[in-house]
């Protein structure tokens, strides 16, 4: 499976952005695919993730204001942000687990600045 992430971008606090993750090769092969982030000196932490059964986890710290979703027909897998906060800037990566691999975009800067 190979990921590339988009949606590279700098807003202000209270504005929307949305990042996407287009997945390709064995996509049948995933059983969970979804998002996230790092900050600087920071451990890279889950933001949301979609199970294969279509179950959604999200961290607490984006339950409300941030929105994931997947279209199979394009295996691509959307991150939709609002309200965005500073604390939310990072490097957000789209991550995607098979039964025998994790893998990880290149990953895609997010800054919101106050």
């Amino acid at each position: 499976v190979q990921l590339v992430e988009s949606g590279v971008g700098l807003v202000q606090a209270g504005e929307s952005l949305r990042l996407s993750c287009a997945a390709s090769g064995d996509t049948e092969e995933i059983i969970e695919i979804g998002w996230y982030r790092q900050a600087p000196g920071n451990q890279r932490q889950l933001v949301a993730r979609i199970g294969s059964g279509g179950s959604i986890d999200y961290a607490d710290f984006v339950k409300g204001r941030f929105t994931i979703s997947r279209d199979s027909a394009s295996n691509t897998v959307y991150l939709q942000m609002k309200s965005l906060k500073p604390e939310d800037t990072a490097i957000y990566y789209c991550n995607a687990d098979s039964s025998t691999e994790r893998t990880w975009g290149r990953g895609t800067q997010v800054t919101v600045s106050s």
